[in-house]
C-alpha cells in the first residue's frame, strides 16, 4: 500500500479530488493531511474523512526535524502539495527524492517562484495577455516551482477572460488531472 500525506494551506478543493479519486484504491491511501493553518477548511474535510491531520508550526518546520519522524510515524511513501505554500525544507526534500509533487496553476517556468500563487498567478497570466495558461504538475525540490516538470496541460484564453475566469478555467484542470497524474506516478 503507498500511503500519501496531503499538505494543504487552505479550503482544499484539489484535496478533496485526490480523497475521492483514491478513497477505494487498492494500492494507494491517503494516510494523512497536514496543513500550516489550524483553521484551515482541508482540515474539517480531514475530520469528515476520517483521516489522522497534523497541523505544523512554521518554526518547528524550519529548523527541527520533528515532521519528518511525524511523517515516518505515518509510513508516508509520498506527498502531494495541493495549495501548500511553505517552502519544502531540504531535509524533507532529501528524505523524499522525487516522492513530493506540486500543482502550479500556471505554464512553468512562467508565472512560478515565490510568491506566485492563486489570485496572484492569474492576475499576472492576465496582465500578460497570454493567449493560454494551465496547470503544471512538477517534484518539489529546495526551490519554489523549479523542480523537474512531470505534467503540463493548457486551456486557451480569450479578450473576454478576467483573473477570476482564467482561475475557474485553470482549476477545472487541476481537479480533472493532478488525481490521475499522482496515480501514474504511483504505478509507476
Amino acid at each position: 500500500m503507498k500511503r500519501i500525506a496531503i499538505f494543504a494551506s487552505g479550503r482544499g478543493s484539489n484535496a478533496k479530488k485526490i480523497i475521492d479519486h483514491f478513497e477505494s484504491h487498492p494500492t494507494v491511501e491517503i494516510s494523512l493531511i497536514v496543513s500550516n493553518k489550524s483553521k484551515a477548511a482541508v482540515l474539517s474535510l480531514a475530520d469528515d474523512r476520517q483521516i489522522p491531520k497534523l497541523v505544523i508550526e512554521r518554526q518547528q518546520f524550519y529548523q527541527t526535524k520533528v515532521y519528518l519522524a511525524d511523517l515516518q510515524n505515518y509510513k508516508i511513501d509520498f506527498i502531494v502539495l495541493a495549495g501548500f505554500l511553505w517552502l519544502i525544507p531540504s531535509y524533507l526534500v532529501d528524505h523524499f527524492p522525487n516522492k513530493i509533487v506540486n500543482i502550479h496553476p500556471a505554464l512553468l517556468p512562467k508565472f512560478g517562484g515565490k510568491g506566485m500563487y492563486g489570485s496572484k498567478v492569474h492576475q499576472a497570466v492576465w496582465e500578460a495577455q497570454e493567449k493560454e495558461s494551465g496547470i503544471t504538475i512538477h517534484y518539489v525540490n529546495e526551490e519554489y516551482d523549479e523542480g523537474a516538470i512531470v505534467f503540463q496541460t493548457k486551456c486557451t484564453l480569450d479578450e473576454t477572460d478576467t483573473p477570476d475566469s482564467i482561475a475557474k478555467k485553470v482549476l477545472q484542470l487541476e481537479h480533472r488531472y493532478f488525481p490521475k497524474v499522482i496515480e501514474e506516478i504511483l504505478l509507476k
